[in-house]
């Protein structure tokens, strides 16, 4: 059966970025973004996904990783989408939840062509140690990654303390989420909706 595989480019005045995805790959991944955290996330979403990744990007980080962050999530996006093509065959849905030390996040998605995000952490969660990317950071991030794809997303951050556990909860739970959808089930005929269309 072909690989699924998209190749995006987007530049603008305040970022370059170049995506190669293959959907039904090995989970090897090479990402360059300027941002330290945000290259080990996409690397982790990579492997735990079974995605094969190439991303570089260049972008304004001398102002602050805004554009780069939030224009690196575009371009995936659009790069996952483009790779899903019709999404005939695939399940359509996926839920993980992943255990990161003190930390618990599920990550719940449907990959429905009607794109929403949504973040929440649970009574309890108390951020008592920070990080340089934040979960500000990380929302803005994946709002534009779902904005993009095509993706409805919960994600429900039901424990945790260190910014960097939650966030890399996340990243780990959506992978696996996403690898759930993404999965042409031989059962499911054409395209998973009764509408026979996204």
């Amino acid at each position: 059966m072909k690989k699924r595989s998209a190749i995006i480019k987007r530049k603008t005045s305040e970022t370059d970025i170049a995506v190669v995805l293959t959907i039904d790959g090995k989970g090897q991944s090479s990402v360059q973004t300027g941002i330290p955290f945000l290259d080990h996330m996409l690397t982790l979403l990579a492997k735990h996904g079974l995605l094969d990744l190439k991303l570089k990007a260049k972008g304004d980080l001398e102002v602050d990783i805004h554009h780069t962050n939030e224009d690196t999530g575009i371009a995936l996006g659009q790069a996952l989408a483009k790779a899903l093509g019709n999404k005939k065959g695939i399940r359509r849905y996926g839920s993980f939840a992943v255990p990161m030390d003190e930390a618990l996040i599920r990550c719940t998605l449907d990959i429905s062509s009607r794109p929403s995000f949504y973040l929440k952490k649970f009574p309890g969660v108390r951020l008592t140690r920070q990080a340089k990317y934040t979960l500000d950071d990380a929302a803005d991030f994946l709002r534009s990654f779902c904005q993009h794809a095509g993706i409805n997303m919960h994600i429900g951050v039901l424990a945790g303390e260190d910014t960097h556990h939650i966030v890399e909860g996340i990243f780990k739970a959506l992978a696996k989420a996403l690898d759930m959808a993404m999965t042409r089930d031989p059962r499911v005929k054409g395209i998973p909706s009764t509408k026979g269309k996204f």
